[in-house]
């Protein structure tokens, strides 16, 4: 009964932490995605006013020709 209930709470613990983990990666990911997007309006300031499509469509255009 004991060794049941010492299981089910590292069990427990080692989901806590999966998802402690998982929180980490979101929010890394969110801030670089953040960085990155500052970066890219600072340099190509069009970028802005641009929808998605038709910002992939001009950074495509751009990096093809380099």
């Amino acid at each position: 009964m004991n060794d049941d209930k010492e299981q089910l709470q590292a069990q427990h613990r080692q989901q806590e932490a999966e998802a402690r983990e998982k929180l980490r990666e979101r929010k890394s990911r969110t801030r670089r995605l953040i960085e990155h997007g500052a970066i890219l309006e600072s340099l190509y300031p069009e970028a802005v006013t641009m929808d998605g499509e038709t910002l992939k469509a001009a950074l495509e255009y751009i990096f093809r020709r380099l």
